[in-house]
């Protein structure tokens, strides 16, 4: 496996490091947190970033970390949705559709929230579960796994996840359509 630099990556799959950045910043709004810097995208590490007011309530802290998750899973569905019809089911060679498909696996690829975005969700998890908040028990699973998924992005499991939602999930759409 040949390691590519993180800012090459971050440069080919730019619109993934925004929606990621711009998922953070509808939450933070959403819950009427502070927000004092946003930088959708830079030449740096990290590539973007959401400087915000830290969450007081479980659920705020869940909804701002893991929004990205959410949002680019979604949004690279949704973008690849009209690209694997004509390319895949149709076999047209449309460019317009290669670029829906590099737009949503790439927007697939930045899905995972970093392990600062988890860390903040966990910090507050441990006090909501005591209080038997539902959402805080239900998000250790999931935390857990997108901790592993983080860790997994030096073996390119963003990029498989960009794939997995944006071409095998339309894919899969299609044949239950059928």
């Amino acid at each position: 496996m040949i390691p590519i630099p993180g800012i090459v990556i971050a440069v080919l799959t730019f619109p993934g490091v925004i929606a990621h950045e711009a998922a953070h910043l509808f939450f933070c709004r959403l819950f009427g947190l502070g927000v004092f810097e946003v930088r959708y995208f830079r030449l740096a590490n990290p590539a973007g970033y959401v400087v915000h007011q830290q969450p007081t309530t479980f659920r705020a802290a869940f909804f701002v970390g893991i929004a990205p998750f959410l949002v680019n899973s979604l949004l690279c569905f949704l973008f690849c949705l009209p690209a694997v019809l004509p390319v895949v089911e149709l076999e047209l060679r449309d460019p317009l559709a290669y670029f829906f498909a590099w737009l949503g696996v790439s927007i697939g690829m930045h899905a995972f929230p970093s392990d600062q975005d988890l860390a903040n969700v966990w910090r507050l998890a441990g006090p909501a579960a005591r209080r038997r908040e539902p959402l805080a028990l239900l998000s250790y699973p999931l935390v857990a796994l997108l901790r592993v998924a983080d860790f997994g992005r030096r073996f390119w499991l963003d990029y498989l996840w960009g794939l997995a939602i944006g071409i095998f999930g339309p894919l899969l759409l299609l044949r239950w359509l059928a």
